[in-house]
């Protein structure tokens, strides 16, 4: 895999962020979660596509159902994203759920489920 450039490191920080402030106030689509954010943003070398890290405080049908009301906003959110970032070509956008802020809470459950049992166990 190809280490990514100055350039690029700089343009996934860029998009991240509009893409941040579209989606905390433009998205009116009753489906996207109020507690959405990009994790992250991989875009590719000729920007023409783009993969978008969403992360959803919610259950699981909050998750589905906000990735698909992003899926049916992306013309709008490219069209966004056009106008506040100067670019040769707005990339294509996929946005991908990330489960890592949930897996590390659950992680960090169960190592203080751990740590409580045997503290516990000491004292008896």
């Amino acid at each position: 895999m190809r280490k990514n450039s100055i350039k690029n490191t700089r343009v996934n920080a860029e998009v991240q962020r509009e893409l941040s402030n579209i989606l905390r106030g433009g998205i009116k689509d009753p489906r996207v979660a109020l507690m959405t954010s990009v994790v992250a943003v991989e875009v590719a070398p000729d920007l023409k596509t783009c993969k978008a890290y969403i992360s959803v405080l919610g259950d699981e049908k909050a998750q589905q159902d906000t990735i698909k009301g992003l899926q049916s906003a992306e013309g709008y959110i490219r069209r966004e994203l056009a106008r506040s970032i100067n670019l040769r070509n707005t990339p294509e956008i996929r946005f991908i759920m990330d489960q890592s802020i949930e897996y590390g809470v659950n992680i960090s459950r169960k190592i203080d489920e751990v740590t409580g049992d045997s503290d516990s166990k000491t004292e008896v």
